[in-house]
């Protein structure tokens, strides 16, 4: 069956299903009238074999002993169970995705540094005095989101850039890579971010600090983008602790969050 995706939903999987269980039901409503006449036969031909000194029920105990006894002996042998092997193989598809997009945050790479650098003091330098490494993190996230180009990738054939391929690319891709290259950029210059993994979406979210912090975030978010549309900042607050939404959707830091529901949140 080809791939068929409606919305959320893998149609031909369930197609799949479906038809496997008529085929089933079906095997059973041809064999279910076999069952007792072929007890009957298996137990008539044990009795007459018994009877004739033939192949009887003492032979088979005898032959499953023996079996039994040749497996045990060569257990040390036996292959090893395949999710020992690839555990990867069992993971749902948000654990492959974590896994995936982890294994591209890179804020060690060169080129990702450099370019994290250079983007950093692009914007806002006459106001470090006044609101310290903030600004080099707005600087980096302006630049980002203001050249961000979303390109999708295939059906079913999900593709995770590492930052350098994004850059190189001219920051083509979709939300993974941008979560990618927005994380990696970010940690380059210092910055403390984690990722937030939805349902048909991922995007970066800034750690901002406690409410002292944050209020100083704040501040600066609304004077640096009083032109940028701003309307409000959305943040998360955990225990004294609070993050703010970079997505490529919003126009500045603490935009409007496109799915505030999360399955994963991995924090780098």
């Amino acid at each position: 069956i080809p791939p068929v995706i409606i919305g959320y939903w893998n149609i031909d999987l369930l197609i799949a299903i479906i038809l496997a269980l008529i085929l089933v039901r079906f095997v059973l409503w041809i064999f279910r009238p076999l069952i007792i006449p072929a007890f009957l036969l298996v137990a008539g031909f044990l009795v007459y074999s018994e009877f004739m000194n033939g192949y009887n029920l003492s032979h088979i105990i005898l032959d499953y002993k023996n079996l039994v006894t040749r497996s045990w002996d060569t257990r040390d042998y036996k292959e090893k169970d395949l999710y020992l092997i690839k555990p990867n193989l069992f993971d749902s598809g948000v654990e492959k995705a974590v896994k995936g997009m982890k294994s591209k945050i890179n804020p060690q790479d060169s080129v990702t540094r450099n370019f994290a650098v250079t983007h950093a003091i692009e914007y806002y330098d006459e106001y470090h005095k006044k609101y310290g490494p903030i600004v080099r993190y707005l600087s980096l996230f302006k630049y980002i989101n203001n050249h961000f180009k979303y390109v999708g990738d295939p059906d079913r054939d999900e593709y995770f850039a590492s930052p350098r391929e994004t850059i190189e690319n001219g920051l083509g891709g979709d939300c993974d890579d941008h979560t990618i290259l927005m994380i990696s950029a970010m940690k380059a210059i210092g910055a403390r971010c984690r990722m937030i993994l939805t349902e048909n979406h991922v995007y970066p979210e800034l750690y901002c600090g406690d409410k002292k912090n944050f209020n100083k975030m704040q501040e600066a978010i609304t004077h640096l983008f009083a032109t940028e549309g701003f309307k409000g900042l959305y943040y998360r607050e955990e225990l004294g602790h609070y993050w703010i939404n970079l997505d490529y959707t919003a126009r500045h830091p603490g935009g409007l969050y496109v799915d505030n529901k999360a399955y994963a949140v991995v924090e780098f």
